[in-house]
């Protein structure tokens, strides 16, 4: 006998409950979006208790999942409750996750104060998923302490997630080149921790120097950024880890650019759904208007006029 679908309320009310089934189907139709992902959206924004977020960003190869682990072990032996949002880039062919990340994070798949989800950016440029800001309310109102998000590493577009958490570590290693490529990346704006990682290898202090040369040579920040150095693998550095990032948090709340930065999240994601709504709108009408296209095709009309065109249909006057 197939059992009735629960709605997405009481699906919420089961999530904020401790049911973790219920919340990994939240996450879901977050992710599908649609009517039931809004009724989500609407009941995750009012419950929220706004709790702390951690962003882990950085090139490929770096150690960021490795480094996320050795993060979870130590934060559980405190007795911190933690979720973790991997995520990952989108198969070309399903729109689905890897999920890579969450089969390097297996020594903590049965710890039942870690909850690990991968979500798939589904072709968003700047690394993050874009329901991941809601799916991060959701872990919120669960109950977790923590939520860390780690991100697919893509190099230049990889900026988004400064502006969905509340303190981002970028995460480098020796022989990567890391340092000059964050620097044209522009992610060096967005650090507030800079990590090292697998300094155990050969130049690794020389990455900490060139960094630390970069911070110097620009302009001036409120928050100076720690350069740290760890090696994920077999734990070191982590406890320093762990140290600066409440001490950016301490920092946050005592100016006040927590509330600032929050509200700056917001209208970021504002922002962001409404670009993804208009342009599914203007790609349904280019596809519904075959006189449209036939107008651009025969140069009649140039880009620039169906542009203003699709406005004018999408938001008369």
């Amino acid at each position: 006998m197939t059992r009735p679908s629960r709605s997405p309320a009481d699906l919420f009310e089961a999530a904020i409950d401790g049911d973790r089934v219920a919340l990994a189907r939240l996450l879901s139709l977050i992710e599908r979006g649609g009517d039931d992902a809004r009724t989500v959206g609407r009941l995750a924004y009012r419950h929220a208790t706004e709790g702390y977020t951690v962003g882990i960003t950085g090139a490929p190869g770096a150690g960021k999942s490795t480094l996320t682990s050795a993060l979870i072990k130590h934060l559980r032996a405190t007795d911190i409750e933690l979720a973790v949002l991997a995520i990952d880039p989108s198969s070309p062919f399903t729109g689905g996750a890897i999920l890579g990340d969450r089969v390097r994070m297996q020594d903590h798949a049965t710890d039942p104060g870690v909850f690990i989800r991968s979500m798939a950016t589904r072709g968003h440029l700047g690394g993050m998923a874009l329901a991941a800001p809601e799916a991060v309310r959701i872990l919120d109102a669960a109950g977790f302490d923590l939520v860390i998000i780690e991100t697919v590493g893509v190099g230049q577009a990889e900026i988004d997630v400064a502006a969905a958490t509340d303190t981002t570590l970028v995460v480098l290693a020796p022989g990567l080149g890391d340092a000059i490529q964050m620097a044209k990346a522009g992610i060096l704006e967005v650090a507030d921790v800079f990590v090292v990682n697998k300094a155990d290898r050969d130049g690794a202090a020389e990455v900490q120097r060139e960094l630390r040369q970069m911070l110097h040579l620009g302009a001036a920040r409120p928050w100076d950024p720690p350069v740290l150095a760890t090696v994920a693998s077999d734990g070191t550095g982590i406890d320093e880890l762990w140290a600066d990032i409440e001490r950016h948090h301490a920092w946050l709340v005592s100016t006040g650019a927590l509330a600032v930065d929050r509200e700056a999240a917001v209208v970021h994601e504002v922002r962001a759904l409404a670009a993804e709504r208009l342009a599914s709108s203007v790609q349904a009408q280019l596809a519904d208007d075959a006189g449209l296209r036939a107008r651009l095709r025969d140069r009649e009309l140039d880009p620039y006029a169906a542009v203003d065109e699709l406005i004018r249909r999408l938001a008369p006057g």
